[in-house]
């Protein structure tokens, strides 16, 4: 019978054992699901966080963006406005070098009659003194003609007395 019993002892205390190991194995198996969802927990944490993280940096480079876009477009306003005060500058330039260019060439032509009206009035004042020099010439001519035959006549009536 002793050794009944010490079946029996031997049996309660593998049956303990028994229960101690698959107590210690649940509790292992707590300790690990526990680590492993922390661990799977924080993942999802640094996941999200990276996500919310890589998201917001998106945001920053859209908005970065947006204000280089709007940048730009107020530099090219200033270039714009820029090239619309040197054109009108440049234009009204021109106008007025073209008011002038034309002003001279007004000018040069009067000048031009000017020097046409006074060469003509110096060719009628050539002919008019080339006319009174023939005229003083033919003057002369004719008073040294009749001075002369006068002078012949004279001579004449004197040879025959």
């Amino acid at each position: 019978e002793h050794e009944s019993y010490e079946l029996k002892w031997a049996g309660e205390r593998d049956a303990e054992d028994y229960a101690n190991a698959l107590a210690e194995e649940e509790r292992e198996d707590l300790a690990f699901r526990n680590a492993e969802g922390k661990r799977i927990r924080d993942l999802e944490t640094r996941v999200k966080y990276e996500g919310l993280s890589s998201e917001h940096e998106s945001y920053e480079l859209k908005w970065a963006g947006e204000r280089d876009a709007e940048d730009y477009k107020r530099q090219l306003a200033e270039e714009e406005r820029e090239d619309f005060v040197f054109r009108n500058v440049e234009g009204r330039r021109i106008r007025d070098r073209e008011m002038e260019m034309k002003h001279n060439d007004h000018q040069d032509e009067h000048e031009s009659y000017e020097l046409k009206w006074a060469g003509e009035r110096d060719a009628e004042d050539y002919k008019k003194q080339v006319a009174e020099e023939e005229r003083d010439d033919l003057a002369f001519r004719n008073e040294e003609g009749r001075r002369i035959r006068d002078l012949e006549t004279k001579m004449k009536y004197e040879g025959q007395s």
